[in-house]
């Protein structure tokens, strides 16, 4: 726990003796500040779930804030877990008539009989494909297979962030991103443009390369960006 930015920018916070956890009694709403054997109860009157990835934007941390009653800022508990989840998020968006990439579901414990998971695989997708953990962040656990071998590795990869993976078509393209703002009454973000540093935007071209960049507004066709923020709402 840290009441200082420069502890949270010289990472003196994770030496910090204090530990902090949100009660969940709906009667408390509020952290409970543990040092050694004092425990101090700290009023919230509103939460920014700022955490990034598993057990921070995929519902569970919503979750808890719903059992506590406390009012927190940011999508639900079902909207953020359906948004983590690509394979569930690709479902919804087949039944919007939305055209997205081609992909096939694969189960890990599928993985046993590689053989026949492969040539489903291939029986619908050709190489190159991107192989996805379903429910990861950062673009950890993420690969591209240009054949049948890179697909078992990538497979395997992705095995080891979640139960469940995508395997998608690789598109050669643009990629451009668009925020949605609201409820019932949504409202869509600009378009931003993704210059990746890499050949695809894994983690280190989204964290660790300078070279990395988004562009804001960038040149579109005609009407293609209305078209996109129009999607984005439909999804939201």
């Amino acid at each position: 726990l840290t009441n200082s930015v420069e502890e949270t920018q010289s990472g003196a916070w994770k030496t910090g003796k204090i530990q902090a956890v949100l009660s969940p009694d709906a009667t408390d709403k509020c952290l409970l500040l543990i040092e050694g054997s004092r425990v101090t109860k700290k009023k919230l009157d509103i939460v920014f779930p700022v955490l990034h990835g598993l057990y921070g934007e995929d519902g569970t941390v919503q979750g808890l804030l719903e059992l506590a009653r406390i009012p927190y800022v940011g999508c639900g508990v079902l909207a953020s877990s359906v948004a983590m989840d690509k394979l569930y998020t690709k479902k919804i968006v087949d039944t919007l008539g939305i055209r997205q990439a081609a992909y096939v579901a694969v189960k890990k414990q599928e993985l046993v009989k590689m053989e026949e998971t492969i040539k489903r695989i291939e029986s619908t997708l050709t190489y190159p494909v991107f192989v996805k953990p379903s429910n990861a962040g950062s673009s950890c656990g993420v690969s591209k297979a240009e054949d049948r071998e890179d697909l078992i590795d990538g497979l395997m990869l992705a095995a080891e962030h979640d139960r469940k993976i995508l395997v998608e078509e690789q598109i050669v393209g643009r990629e451009l991103e668009c925020a949605v703002l609201g409820g019932a009454d949504s409202r869509a973000s600009g378009v931003g443009e993704v210059l990746a540093a890499a050949e695809f935007y894994d983690y280190k071209a989204k964290y660790q390369s300078t070279e990395s960049k988004t562009v804001i507004a960038p040149k579109l066709p005609m009407g293609k960006e209305e078209e996109i923020r129009k999607d984005a709402v439909t999804i939201f």
